[in-house]
């Protein structure tokens, strides 16, 4: 039996990504800390769209992102985390955008996932609200939406169940030989899983993560207004493009009757403030897909921060040249979609297992060489 504040291993940070590596640990057997300053689902997690969805572009986001997809499939409650097959459409202007969609169909069967190309007509059947004059798009029919905080809570309490012990409140100061420093004075002693997003450089300086700043808006309810969840299909562009900001068209409908708008980056910002500019411009964007949502009225607006890496992939294994370091963060903007594929990865590696997909394009090492 492990000694009092003793663990087979201790997860620092209550995000999505964080709170599924400790509800899979804790799953196997293991006696799971899990370290948490804020809310659990906090930070990166209660500012996200809450998307399930797999961007093609990298085959190594690909990968995870399908590998992931499918373990949302076997989600304790999906009730409970307003887990919602709305599906997703792509939607192309003109024909020069049409013509991305075969290779992105054959890219998405290869990992295993369905889509179907749509024409101008079919995508006026679908979705009537938006613009006349499109071209047609993609539609993804088994993609998802979940709302993020809830959904980590559900991991939470199923971790709890298990055993895990919750360190809520605390923050780790300092990491140690063989543990965890607290910020109360208390040592916790086993092999220490960083999933702290940004604040990673702060007990791990040689991983770099840059944080992306992103703003949302949500609607009054309008139920049916929007069917599925629309991205332009230039999305991907804005999402690894390397501009000072961005913008790019994201609807979501949500379970309530709202709907969600994005989205926009912004990169070198470090303020949580709205910026009004970007906003204007993201709507704007938004207005120009679907001009509609120009009557409807924005309840709320915020913004958060996507923690993102160099390469654009997450760093998701042990810390090179460390004892009992571990890491998973920088998923940039699909921590949701990729966090229950990233954990049961990271596990498979902790045990010492043969993971399910090539753990080599997210391993911490390729930084640190």
């Amino acid at each position: 039996m492990l000694a009092p504040n003793t663990f087979d291993l201790i997860v620092v940070g209550g995000g999505m990504v964080g709170v599924a590596c400790a509800d899979v640990a804790c799953a196997e057997g293991l006696k799971v800390a899990l370290v948490e300053p804020g809310p659990m689902g906090g930070g990166a997690t209660a500012a996200a769209m809450g998307h399930l969805v797999a961007l093609d572009e990298d085959p190594a986001e690909l990968a995870l992102a399908a590998y992931s997809l499918a373990l949302w499939e076997q989600f304790p409650d999906p009730r409970a985390a307003e887990f919602s097959r709305c599906g997703t459409i792509w939607v192309a202007r003109d024909d020069a955008e049409m013509a991305r969609v075969p290779p992105k169909i054959a890219r998405l069967a290869a990992a295993g996932i369905q889509a179907e190309s749509l024409d101008a007509k079919q995508l006026r059947e679908l979705e009537p609200q938006l613009v006349p004059g499109l071209a047609g798009g993609m539609r993804v029919t088994r993609e998802a939406v979940v709302y993020p905080p809830r959904a980590a809570r559900c991991l939470v309490e199923r971790a709890c169940s298990r055993g895990l012990r919750l360190f809520a409140g605390r923050r780790v100061d300092a990491l140690q030989d063989g543990g965890a420093l607290l910020d109360d004075g208390t040592r916790l002693r086993g092999p220490v899983l960083l999933a702290t997003g940004c604040a990673l450089p702060a007990l791990l300086p040689g991983l770099p993560v840059r944080p992306r700043k992103g703003q949302l808006v949500i609607t009054d309810r309008h139920p049916g207004l929007v069917h599925h969840q629309l991205l332009e299909l230039g999305y991907a562009d804005s999402a690894h493009g390397n501009a000072s900001s961005s913008v790019a068209f994201n609807v979501q409908p949500r379970p309530t009757g709202q709907l969600l708008i994005g989205s926009s980056r912004e990169e070198g910002a470090i303020d949580g403030e709205v910026s009004g500019p970007l906003l204007r411009r993201m709507l704007a964007r938004t207005l120009d897909y679907l001009p509609a949502l120009g009557s409807l009225s924005a309840i709320r607006v915020w913004t958060g921060f996507r923690p993102a890496t160099p390469d654009g992939r997450p760093y998701l294994g042990a810390v090179p040249d460390t004892r009992d370091r571990w890491v998973a963060a920088g998923h940039e903007g699909l921590g949701i979609t990729t966090a229950l594929g990233s954990a049961r990865l990271l596990m498979d590696l902790f045990l010492g297992r043969e993971p399910a997909i090539d753990p080599a394009p997210y391993s911490p090492a390729r930084r640190l060489a």
